[in-house]
């Protein structure tokens, strides 16, 4: 099912939630909403859910204009992060309760229920628990029944708020990995909703970050990794450092020290650069110099903060963790790989 989003705002009480949002959502894709809290993700997914109704702008469920459609008309799966399921039913009855409260003109039978109930505890792996109660399972089995049952309907589209949200991070893991298999199996257009960066580039075909109720980009994992196309995605997305700097001639400065070149007009612009981007250089090369204020291990790595210049700007590099790094260690770095944005462009 293909979902198209046009030219939507939102506003409650007057206060604009979602300013002229617009995207395409192809058939079968695994799309990922990626903000801070308030950027709009989840009102623009209860949106598309039906939860909420555009105050202006339209959404198509295929070429079928779903905007004043409800919930049920269109069909949708929903599952929430706090799992929602029902204390006083059993794991088989969470999930044909939406089977079961349909009218009488479209309700199957028990049998079917059941049948159904039964497949879906297949394909999420939880054979066998059909008799047990919410209480009885784990955070990760209790999502997986949320699953079943926002599927158990054969829904159109499946739309999932912070699924991972409430679990913890060895769980997240391994249902992220589940999800993106199940999902590859079953071929449903699906949406969630993330404040997880990781979670979303792991998981999603495409991205799409919001800020402030707008779209800043969309994209693949690698699209907004390596080519943010705003200070914002590149400060949001991973690890980053920004640097004021001058451009002249094609030399990128910070004061007298020229750190690259590029094509770029002259003026005053801000350097972004990742930690891992940025290499120890020799005392003779041209680079930052600076004395480590602030270190932390990272795995295999160290991440070291160190202060320079006459107006003490701060910057993190990464370093491999036997390269030392620790406070009061003088380092020189110069970036590999950087991305410039006109300074005053909104980070």
């Amino acid at each position: 099912m293909d979902i198209k989003v046009r030219n939507i705002r939102k506003e409650f009480d007057r206060y604009p939630a979602l300013h002229d949002v617009s995207l395409d959502i192809r058939s079968g894709e695994l799309i990922a909403l990626l903000g801070p809290s308030g950027s709009g993700k989840t009102t623009l997914l209860r949106l598309i859910a039906g939860l909420e109704f555009p105050t202006a702008g339209q959404i198509f469920f295929g070429a079928e204009d779903a905007s004043e459609k409800s919930v049920q008309e269109r069909n949708v799966g929903f599952m929430f992060q706090h799992y929602a399921l029902f204390k006083h039913m059993t794991v088989a009855e969470n999930i044909g309760f939406g089977l079961s409260v349909r009218d009488r003109a479209t309700r199957p039978g028990k049998a079917e229920i059941r049948r159904r109930a039964s497949e879906l505890l297949d394909l999420v792996q939880l054979s066998g628990l059909e008799k047990r109660y919410p209480n009885q399972l784990s955070g990760g089995q209790r999502q997986r029944v949320a699953l079943a049952r926002a599927l158990a309907i054969e829904p159109r589209v499946l739309l999932l708020d912070e699924p991972f949200g409430a679990l913890d991070a060895k769980v997240r893991k391994d249902l992220r990995r589940w999800l993106r298999e199940l999902h590859d199996k079953i071929g449903l257009t699906t949406i969630f909703v993330t404040h997880d960066q990781e979670e979303a580039l792991e998981l999603a075909d495409r991205v799409v970050v919001m800020s402030q109720g707008r779209i800043e980009q969309v994209g693949s994992a690698d699209d907004i990794y390596d080519r943010p196309s705003t200070p914002f995605v590149f400060s949001f997305i991973g690890q980053s450092n920004r640097l004021p700097v001058d451009v002249r001639g094609g030399e990128i400065r910070h004061g007298d020290i020229v750190l690259g070149r590029t094509a770029e007009a002259d003026g005053r612009w801000n350097l972004y650069m990742r930690p891992h981007d940025l290499d120890l250089v020799d005392a003779g090369a041209p680079g930052l110099t600076g004395t480590v204020s602030l270190s932390r291990r990272a795995g295999g790595s160290r991440i070291s903060e160190f202060e320079f210049g006459p107006e003490r700007h701060r910057i993190e590099v990464e370093l491999p963790a036997d390269r030392g790094g620790e406070p009061g260690t003088e380092l020189r770095v110069r970036p590999r790989r950087w991305q410039l944005y006109r300074e005053g462009a909104a980070a």
